[in-house]
C-alpha cells in the first residue's frame, strides 16, 4: 500500500463524522483535498452541508465538486473542521502551513466546535520540529521581523535556519492574505508552547503554524489500518479501526 492510499483511508474514515446539515470547515493540502473529493460525492448523493474553505485552492476545488460554500462572515460558527497536518505528536499538537494556508486554517479551526485531523502515519512524530515551522509575516519590515523571530525563538531555546519561502515563480511566496512566510528549521521542539508564546510577541508576525490545543481528534491511515486518536482531558485514547 502507498502513502496516497493511507491518506485516502483517513479521508474516507472522516466522512463518518459528518452529519446532515453540518457547517463544515474544509482544510487545505493533499489529504484534505481527498476529503473534499469524497465529500463532493456525498453531496451529489444528497448530503446537505454548508462549508467554509480554508484557502482559495480549496474553495475552487469544492466549487468544482458542487459543495455549497459560505464564509465565516456569513456563518461564523462551525460544527466541524476536517484538515490535514504536516506533523502530529501524541498530544495532538500540530505543525501546519506547508501549503501556505496556516492563518485561515487556524481561524476556521478555532471557529469550529471540533477539529479533526486527517493524515497518514508518516506525519506522526514523537516530537514536533523535523518539519520546518511556517511563520506568516506582513511584508512591511520583513527583515526586522525575521531578526525578531530569530532572537525570541533563541530565548525559547530554538535555533536554526530561517528562510523566506519562495514560490514556483522564483519570487517570495504570497499567502491568500497577501503575506510572506518564513520557514524556520528549528529542529526538535521540546517546548512548543514557549515558542508559540514568543512568536506572538512579535508585531510583524501574523500567525505561526503551531496548532496547540486545537485538534480534538486525529484519523491516521497506515499499513495496519486507520487509527483514531481522541483528545480527552489531556490524555489521548487511541484505537485502530
Amino acid at each position: 500500500m502507498s502513502v496516497d492510499s493511507f491518506k485516502l483511508a483517513a479521508a474516507r474514515r472522516a466522512l463518518g463524522f459528518v452529519e446532515p446539515k453540518m457547517r463544515l470547515g474544509l482544510g487545505t493540502g493533499s489529504t484534505a483535498s481527498l476529503f473534499v473529493e469524497l465529500l463532493g460525492e456525498e453531496v451529489r448523493k444528497g448530503l446537505s452541508v454548508l462549508c467554509v474553505p480554508t484557502s482559495e485552492d480549496t474553495r475552487l476545488k469544492a466549487a468544482k465538486f458542487g459543495i455549497p460554500l459560505t464564509t465565516l462572515d456569513e456563518t461564523p460558527l462551525l460544527d466541524l473542521t476536517i484538515d490535514g497536518a504536516d506533523e502530529l505528536d501524541g498530544e495532538l499538537r500540530l505543525i501546519k502551513g506547508g501549503g501556505g494556508a496556516l492563518l485561515r486554517e487556524k481561524i476556521v479551526a478555532t471557529a469550529s466546535d471540533r477539529m479533526i485531523v486527517i493524515t497518514d502515519v508518516s506525519k506522526r512524530v514523537d516530537k514536533l520540529g523535523a518539519f520546518p515551522l511556517p511563520v506568516e509575516v506582513v511584508r512591511f519590515g520583513v527583515t526586522a521581523t525575521r531578526n525578531m523571530i530569530e532572537m525570541l525563538a533563541a530565548d525559547a531555546g530554538c535555533h536554526g535556519e530561517i528562510k523566506l519561502r519562495i514560490g514556483r515563480d522564483g519570487e517570495p511566496f504570497v499567502t491568500d492574505g497577501g503575506n510572506y512566510i518564513f520557514d524556520c528549521a528549528f529542529g526538535r521542539l521540546d517546548d512548543p508552547e514557549s515558542l508559540d508564546e514568543a512568536l506572538k510577541f512579535i508585531p510583524g508576525v501574523v500567525e505561526n503554524g503551531l496548532f496547540l490545543g486545537i485538534a480534538d481528534a486525529a484519523i491516521i491511515g497506515g499499513p495496519e489500518g486507520v487509527s483514531v486518536i481522541e483528545a480527552s482531558y489531556g490524555e489521548n485514547q487511541e484505537e485502530a479501526v
